[in-house]
C-alpha cells in the first residue's frame, strides 16, 4: 500500500516532531576496536562532512521553486531537513571527538559533490541527487552498524536510518509531482537521466566507500542490488515500463568477467 503523499504543511509538523526525539544515550562509552575501526574510519570522517553541510544551494533552489509553486510553506519543511541532516554529521562529529579522531575538513567526494551544488539551481535535480545519496546511505549506515559491535554508533546509526526513509519520501514526492508536469518526450528524456544518474553517482560512492561496505559484509554484487531496488522503489516509480537495469547488466557483466568481479571487490 503506498504512502499517502504529504503537503507541505504535513512535512513541517513531522519534521517538528521528530526534532525532538533522542535515541541516542550519550552517557554510553564508545568500545570500537582498532580492528573494526581501521576499514571504516576514513568513510565515517568523509560522510560527516558531507552530513554538515549548510544547505545554502538548496535553500536558493527550494526559494526560487517554492516562490514558482506559492507554496512558501515547502522551503520551510526544506530548511527543517536540512536541519536534520545537520543533526546527522553533529552526532557522528561527536562520536568522532569521543574516540579521539579528526574531524577533517577536506574530501574529494564532498568537494566534488559541493561544486556541483553550487552551480545547481534546479529543484529538479536537487531532488534527484538527493534521493540518490540518501538511498546510499541507508546502506552505508546500515553497513556502519554492522562493523562494529560499539553499542554507541549502534544507536546513532540506528536513528538516523530510522530519519533516512522519510527524507527519501519528502525528496520522491517533490520528483514525482515536477516530473508529472513534464510533456511525453520531456518524461522519457528526463527518466533514463534519472537513471543514468543514479547509478552512475551509486557506483562513485561504492568506490570511494568499499572498504566500509565491505566491513558490513556488503560486497559489490549485493551493493548493485540493494540499489536497484532502491531505485525502482523511488524514481522506477515514476514510469510505467520496464527499462533494463544497470545494476543488472552490471551483474551480468561481472559474473561473465570474474577477474574484473575481483578487482571491484
Amino acid at each position: 500500500m503506498e504512502k499517502k503523499r504529504r503537503n507541505s504543511l504535513e512535512w513541517i509538523s513531522y519534521f517538528t516532531t521528530n526534532s525532538q526525539q533522542h535515541r541516542v544515550d550519550w552517557n554510553l562509552k564508545p568500545t570500537i576496536t582498532s580492528r573494526e575501526l581501521q576499514p571504516i574510519l576514513q568513510s565515517l570522517q568523509a560522510w560527516q562532512l558531507g552530513e554538515t553541510s549548510e544547505g545554502k544551494n538548496l535553500i536558493r533552489a527550494s526559494t526560487i521553486h517554492a516562490k514558482k509553486i506559492g507554496d512558501l510553506n515547502y522551503l520551510n519543511a526544506v530548511e527543517l531537513f536540512i536541519k536534520e541532516e545537520q543533526k546527522h554529521g553533529n552526532n557522528l562529529g561527536r562520536y568522532l571527538d569521543s574516540i579521539n579522531e579528526k574531524r577533517i575538513k577536506r574530501d574529494w567526494g564532498d568537494s566534488l559533490f559541493r561544486k556541483v551544488r553550487y552551480f545547481n539551481t534546479s529543484m529538479e535535480l536537487w531532488t534527484l541527487a538527493v534521493i540518490t545519496v540518501e538511498s546510499t546511505a541507508q546502506i552505508f549506515y546500515q553497513c556502519l552498524k554492522d562493523a562494529s559491535d560499539c553499542a554507541l554508533l549502534k544507536q546513532i546509526c540506528t536513528d538516523i536510518l530510522i530519519d533516512e526513509a522519510p527524507h527519501i519520501q519528502f525528496q520522491q514526492e517533490r520528483l514525482e509531482i515536477i516530473f508529472s508536469e513534464k510533456s511525453f518526450w520531456q518524461k522519457q528524456v528526463s527518466f533514463f537521466f534519472y537513471h543514468f544518474f543514479f547509478f552512475s553517482t551509486s557506483l562513485v560512492v561504492w568506490f570511494a566507500h568499499r572498504k566500509l561496505f565491505k566491513a558490513g559484509n556488503v560486497n559489490f554484487i549485493k551493493y548493485f542490488v540493494k540499489m536497484e531496488s532502491k531505485y525502482q522503489k523511488t524514481i522506477g516509480r515514476l514510469y510505467p515500463f520496464h527499462i533494463p537495469s544497470l545494476a543488472r547488466i552490471i551483474y551480468h557483466f561481472l559474473f561473465l568477467n570474474r577477474t574484473v568481479f575481483k578487482r571491484v571487490n
